[in-house]
């Protein structure tokens, strides 16, 4: 597991991860979530290395009962400095839903905390698409250049 990019590389540049629909620690609208839309927020990236090749996307929720639960795995992001609303921006992996595609916030009761962790890499990933996080995490590991996260969180009203 990567706990943190540094323990692979001293010279990981640190991302600038923002969005137009929440900013850091606060609620991410309903319209991303399993209540709304469900379709991903916007993101933009600030600093990316100019060698970098690729982005790595991981979403997930740190408060789940069990472990922390994986919404989305994207890889081989154009480096572009975006990720547009409701778009697919790479290949998807395996989230902890079994499925290919972004699953917004649903936490089953409290207040949970959503980190989109942004890695920068310096090469494109040849993965198979029936990987899982464990997977990316070890294939990226070497080519990680850049890292930054957003966190929102989210609570649902019934």
């Amino acid at each position: 597991m990567i706990t943190s990019p540094a323990k692979y590389s001293t010279d990981i540049k640190t991302l600038t991860v923002t969005s137009d629909a929440f900013t850091g620690s606060t609620y991410i609208p309903t319209k991303y979530t399993y209540d709304g839309e469900n379709i991903n927020p916007p993101l933009k990236i600030e600093n990316i290395p100019h060698e970098a090749k690729s982005l790595v996307l991981i979403v997930e929720d740190v408060d789940a009962p069990e472990k922390t639960w994986v919404h989305w795995l994207v890889w081989n992001i154009t480096p572009s400095g975006k990720i547009k609303e409701n778009t697919v921006p790479g290949i998807e992996g395996i989230s902890d839903f079994r499925h290919h595609h972004y699953s917004g916030p649903c936490p089953p009761v409290g207040t949970h905390h959503y980190y989109f962790k942004i890695y920068a890499l310096d090469d494109l990933l040849n993965l198979n698409t029936t990987i899982t996080k464990p997977d990316l995490e070890k294939a990226m590991s070497t080519h990680i250049i850049g890292y930054g996260q957003l966190v929102g969180t989210y609570k649902r009203v019934l």
